[in-house]
């Protein structure tokens, strides 16, 4: 950030905090530079997305004078599901009235906006959409690779647009493809150091089609349980291991009793493996032990992954956990090699659960309500069913004396969705500088089958000096640097965070802004100044965290996923506030739940779980019935590991038949009781179709993958019989006929 005017010159750069001011006297405290400073208290509150602000008050502005602020900041883009990179201009640049920290009645000043975009991309340029009027996009390029979008003049003085953010929204060609862009160096950096070597952006975005529901399918889902999960959620736990797919490997660890699964290394998912971690299960949380989640998670990564199987780990926490730091680290040093799905049933454990969620791709939820639970673990899990691109690899060819160094290491799975953004840097001298060429090849498997991607890119790359790809390979190195820094692991991570920060100017945990200031001219007359007065030489600068408030009110906002890390000492009293606010107006939010809008989609880059009112997340409300969710988990409890049901007295009590009755009915065609028994417990199933939708919606699946493969031609008959036994009238569509 620099501020100029006529008299003077404030620059922000980064210090250690550590360090001490040449000249403490000259820093003054937020407080005394000015009276606004607690007007970030509205700014914390009122902004409509979560993330970081820069703030620095630069004094009071003489009328008829003029200050010139310049900005350069760099940032990775949320994507939408649809591909769209989308850009949001912050209120902050765009004042209204009721933004307190500007200090002035921006209604009586002429205020406009004049902004250009730049864009480039090696897939090319197709199309750009905004909540305002711009230009025809300009291609500067034959291939589309470049283009420009002058915006249109946007006049904001009292107007109703200065109360919304200006978004843009960037369609680029095959938004689901891979590609690598090539920025050079510093020439005035040291050749070898992170800003003097060529960077090249790497995305890795393939196509990966979707999967068919209850069919087969590879993965590795660890279970880590305390015991507070065990004693009250065994119903969650149920639906949990019976939704599981044939096909995948799972485990399932009690921490807080033992650091060891209830087998040795995860098992196959068979229905002998299931009926027995089904008995162990009890036995392994019945007896105090003195093991936490540091131990557990150790013992799960020193544990061997099968083969082609991604590795998904499912971290239920009852409370703030000992050794929060080292968890991080622990997690952090691993993420390559899996995904984590936290969730957490009190307010302390909130920012835990949304770091690892978040620092491995995964997601967070928190769990208010025992009536709830199940439904906020099975939509993760529904989310953890993705197919995935597995062995992922990245090799490179390149002229004898130049070597690639991946920063941050390259992920072992990719998941459907999922748009990975990699660093590697190009260090040494080419002995051949004939060769302008380099070309990187990513190998990965897809349902057993091999795919391969060739990229080429140039050895010689152009830049406009802004080093961004740069700058975001340094915030990329701090993240892996900060759990390291905080965990005790010694010196050395926090020396080399805070010298990858004060090189790059990206801000750390370890560095802080202050806005230096400089006079630029000498007058001989006394007049008012612009900027602070010529004795403070040095401004303090904050930067604020936001907590973002775009969904809608009547909704109970749950825990979001952050722009950047943030680490769990950093923001646990964050999550702390907004949980403990939002818990004591949910009355108030569900009153007004029925009458509210969903949010509209154009907020859906704001990834959320909202375990408190489900309908965000459903078609339809689900109605809690004790009496009706008794029934569903004793039919559940019943079904085997491949989705099929047997004919017996237990099934019958479910559904409320006599056992005589259901075989008597059984129709001549069928052959196997067992397809009969499935037939009917889907068709009860449907029948209630209000209470059990969602929590059983994998369950079903299963189970018609199952029949369609046993007796595709007895099931119109089955059908029929079971609707008139049961009164219902279930469509043939449900059995995929």
């Amino acid at each position: 950030m620099t501020a100029r005017s006529e008299d003077a010159k404030v620059h922000a750069v980064l210090q250690d905090e550590l360090s001490v001011p040449p000249c403490p006297s000259q820093v003054q405290q937020p407080h005394e530079a000015t009276g606004g400073w607690e007007n970030l208290e509205y700014l914390r509150d009122q902004s409509e997305y979560p993330g970081e602000a820069f703030a620095c008050f630069l004094g009071t502005l003489s009328p008829g004078r003029e200050v010139v602020v310049t900005l350069r900041y760099v940032q990775e883009l949320p994507r939408e599901p649809d591909g769209a990179a989308r850009f949001v201009l912050s209120p902050t640049l765009n004042p209204y009235g009721t933004l307190y920290v500007w200090n002035c009645r921006t209604s009586k000043l002429h205020y406009s906006l004049l902004l250009t975009a730049s864009l480039q991309s090696p897939r090319g340029v197709v199309d750009v959409q905004a909540n305002f009027a711009l230009t025809p996009l300009i291609y500067t390029a034959q291939d589309h690779s470049t283009a420009q979008a002058p915006l249109l003049q946007v006049s904001l003085a009292g107007s109703p647009q200065c109360h919304h953010d200006l978004e843009l929204l960037v369609y680029y060609g095959d938004p689901t493809a891979v590609s690598a862009v090539v920025e050079k160096g510093d020439p005035e950096a040291p050749p070898g150091s992170l800003l003097g070597d060529p960077m090249v952006l790497v995305t890795l975005a393939p196509s990966i089609p979707e999967a068919v529901p209850g069919q087969r399918q590879s993965g590795e889902f660890i279970f880590l349980l305390n015991t507070t999960f065990l004693e009250h959620a065994q119903d969650s736990l149920l639906f949990l291991l019976k939704s599981l797919p044939l096909g995948c490997y799972f485990n399932i660890y009690c921490y807080e009793e033992t650091s060891v699964g209830i087998y040795s290394q995860s098992v196959e998912y068979t229905q002998d493996n299931l009926t027995e971690a089904m008995r162990r299960i009890p036995s392994t949380g019945s007896s105090l032990g003195d093991s936490n989640l540091l131990e557990t998670l150790r013992s799960v990564y020193n544990t061997p992954r099968p083969h082609r199987h991604p590795r998904q780990l499912f971290i239920f926490m009852a409370g703030l956990p000992p050794d929060v730091e080292a968890i991080a680290a622990e997690v952090c040093r691993h993420r390559n090699s899996h995904r984590c799905f936290s969730f957490c049933f009190s307010e302390d454990s909130a920012a835990l659960a949304m770091a690892l969620a978040k620092e491995t791709g995964g997601e967070a939820a928190y769990v208010s309500s025992d009536n709830r639970r199940s439904f906020v673990v099975l939509k993760c899990l529904k989310q953890a069913l993705k197919p995935a691109a597995e062995g992922v690899s990245l090799s490179w060819t390149l002229p004898r004396g130049l070597e690639v160094e991946v920063l941050g290491g390259t992920p072992q799975s990719i998941f459907q969705g999922q748009h990975n953004l990699l660093y590697a840097q190009i260090h040494g001298q080419a002995q051949d500088t004939t060769v302008a060429k380099g070309v990187m090849t990513l190998q990965y498997s897809l349902d057993g089958q091999d795919v391969t991607y060739t990229i080429e890119f140039p050895l010689c790359p152009q830049g406009d000096g802004r080093l961004a790809g740069h700058r975001l390979a340094a915030r990329c190195l701090m993240k892996r640097l900060l759990p390291e820094s905080v965990s005790g692991s010694g010196e050395e991570p926090r020396h080399r965070a805070v010298e990858i920060s004060l090189t790059s100017g990206i801000i750390c945990p370890f560095t802080s802004y202050v806005g230096v200031r400089t006079p630029q001219r000498v007058t001989w007359y006394q007049r008012p100044l612009a900027l602070l007065p010529p004795r403070q030489s040095l401004i303090p600068c904050q930067i604020v965290e936001l907590r973002g408030s775009r969904i809608s009110s009547c909704y109970p906002k749950s825990i979001w996923v952050p722009p950047g890390w943030l680490t769990a000492v950093r923001a646990s009293w964050l999550a702390l506030r907004q949980l403990t606010h939002d818990i004591a107006a949910l009355p108030q939010r569900r009153a007004c739940s029925k009458a509210c809008k969903p949010p509209p989609p154009l907020f859906s880059s704001l990834k959320y779980v909202d375990p408190m009112e489900f309908g965000l997340c459903s078609s339809t409300l689900w109605q809690w019935c004790p009496e009706a969710a008794a029934k569903c988990q004793e039919l559940v409890a019943l079904q085997n590991a491949d989705g099929s049901w047997a004919l017996s007295s237990g099934l019958a009590s479910v559904l409320e038949v006599d056992e005589d009755e259901i075989k008597g009915k059984m129709p001549d065609e069928v052959m196997e009781p067992s397809i009969w028994a499935t037939v009917m417990a889907v068709t009860w199933l449907h029948r209630h179709d209000e209470y059990y939708q969602d929590l059983c919606e994998l369950l079903e699946a299963k189970a018609v993958t199952w029949l369609c493969s046993q007796a595709v031609s007895q099931l119109d008959k089955c059908l029929e019989t079971a609707n008139t036994l049961l009164g219902s009238s279930v469509k043939p569509s449900v059995f995929r006929l």
